[in-house]
């Protein structure tokens, strides 16, 4: 077992790993328990009782954060030629169709999300194994593909994310940084869990939410008591 640092052993005695914080109380503990020197990610761990395996108890879902992830997120937009000046004006940092297909069939992936149109789904839908292991194929329920590229850019550019649950019944997403303010990853994180909350299957019996825990990336998990969260 590795031996934990000076700084690790000082964030943990800092809170109780076995204790459910208020949302609020939550998000200024994750900034205080951070002592990353770069500006880490803030992510939420939501588990459901659901069963992934079951068709019609599969979670996923788009959410626009109030404040944004804080990520520069960098957007490749396969189109016809007629759409790549609305793709480039909105800010896509690629722009293409075939030469990136064969870029990415070659083994590039350097962006963070795909916007593509139906009528080329076609040629896009061959990159699949490519793509859906990584979690970037184009997808009409995530608002990624689509006619209005410019507009999907511009959503994707301001804070829109999508989210799955896995296999294990969890939903893992980043809601921020932990520059930002604990009002705003209060925001961000209240509008990923009444989201979630709306997307309760039919079929899904008993508990919905089991836990819910928010990290930053060199940080412990922070156990989130559902009851603060008006509307759970």
């Amino acid at each position: 077992m590795a031996k934990l640092t000076k700084k690790q052993k000082a964030v943990l005695t800092k809170y109780d790993k076995l204790k459910e914080y208020s949302l609020e109380d939550a998000a200024a503990l994750v900034k205080e328990l951070n002592y990353a020197k770069f500006d880490a990610s803030v992510d939420i761990d939501v588990r459901l009782g659901v069963d992934p395996r079951k068709a019609d108890q599969m979670v996923r879902g788009v959410v626009a954060l109030p404040h944004g992830t804080g990520k520069d997120v960098r957007v490749l937009v396969l189109c016809s030629p007629d759409k790549v000046a609305e793709a480039k004006e909105a800010g896509a940092e690629h722009v293409g169709l075939d030469d990136y297909i064969q870029k990415i069939s070659d083994g590039w992936v350097d962006i963070d999300v795909i916007i593509t149109m139906p009528t080329v789904m076609a040629k896009v839908g061959k990159l699949g194994r490519v793509l859906g292991p990584r979690g970037l194929m184009p997808n009409p329920k995530s608002g990624t593909v689509t006619m209005d590229v410019g507009k999907a850019v511009k959503e994707v550019k301001q804070g829109k994310i999508d989210f799955k649950v896995d296999k294990s019944g969890i939903i893992h997403t980043s809601i921020g940084k932990v520059s930002f303010s604990p009002d705003k990853l209060t925001d961000n994180v209240r509008e990923v869990l009444l989201t979630i909350a709306k997307l309760k299957p039919a079929s899904s019996k008993g508990t919905y939410f089991k836990s819910i825990n928010i990290s930053s990336t060199m940080s412990p998990g922070i156990k989130v008591d559902k009851t603060s969260i008006a509307g759970l």
